[in-house]
């Protein structure tokens, strides 16, 4: 019997009245879903309905927290002052992190990315870094200038993780478009990936079915290793998958 193709939710990005329409609108880059369909999902895009939430959670088998040019309050990591470049969503921002816990509370796959790391982070009671240049004057350019569809710099992978086993290899060419980061997060969760000047870029619950944060965006398939990050979300998606029965 063929098991059925999970389905997949993806947040979905908003905008205000402009643009594409003259009233409030959503958007989501057509890579995020080609990226779940190819490896085998069925991609769902989430609107932004609270009221939903706990049906999302239900009826998901999983689901991609995805990226977009606004930053997590900084009040929902415990910090009172605000750095002037951060923009929030506050819609987005509840919507999602009242999803990916629900989500988290059932141990169903979530896959952080970009944006969506930062709030699974936040999400499993970790900190973020408001602004990289600020704390770190010689980091890289993580706001990359060349196209997303190419590599920025390359990620070190921590050994003896589940996200060392999924790429199968040390060191990943990524691409970038960031200017916060996670600063910590508390175990059980752990970094799995880190940037040669040391921000982290991958974070990961190991205690979890399978819980994930990439900082890169690993839709636009930079390197294999994405390829099989996607693959490996997809299938730890199905039942009686080899995520949920390997030893903690």
């Amino acid at each position: 019997m063929t098991t059925p193709s999970p389905l997949i939710g993806i947040t979905a990005d908003s905008e205000e009245p402009g643009g594409y329409s003259r009233f409030p609108w959503y958007a989501l880059r057509q890579n995020y879903c080609s990226a779940v369909a190819t490896a085998g999902g069925v991609p769902l895009v989430l609107p932004h309905e609270p009221s939903l939430v706990g049906r999302y959670a239900a009826m998901l088998d999983g689901l991609v927290v995805s990226g977009g040019a606004f930053d997590v309050d900084p009040r929902l990591f415990g910090e009172a002052n605000r750095h002037v470049t951060v923009v929030t969503k506050e819609d987005r921002t509840r919507f999602e992190l009242d999803l990916t816990r629900a989500m988290l509370d059932l141990d169903k796959p979530v896959l952080g990315i970009c944006g969506g790391q930062q709030l699974l982070a936040v999400a499993l009671g970790g900190t973020l870094i408001q602004h990289i240049p600020d704390s770190l004057p010689d980091a890289l350019a993580h706001e990359q200038t060349n196209p997303r569809n190419e590599p920025s710099h390359d990620v070190a992978i921590a050994p003896d993780t589940l996200l060392a086993h999924i790429v199968g290899a040390e060191l990943i060419p990524v691409n970038s478009a960031h200017h916060q980061s996670v600063r910590d997060v508390p175990a059980p969760a752990l970094v799995d990936a880190v940037a040669p000047d040391g921000v982290i870029e991958g974070i990961e619950d190991p205690t979890r079915r399978f819980c994930i944060g990439v900082q890169w965006h690993p839709e636009f398939h930079i390197s294999a290793a994405d390829v099989r990050l996607f693959a490996a979300f997809v299938e730890a998606c199905r039942p009686n998958n080899m995520f949920a029965e390997r030893e903690s």
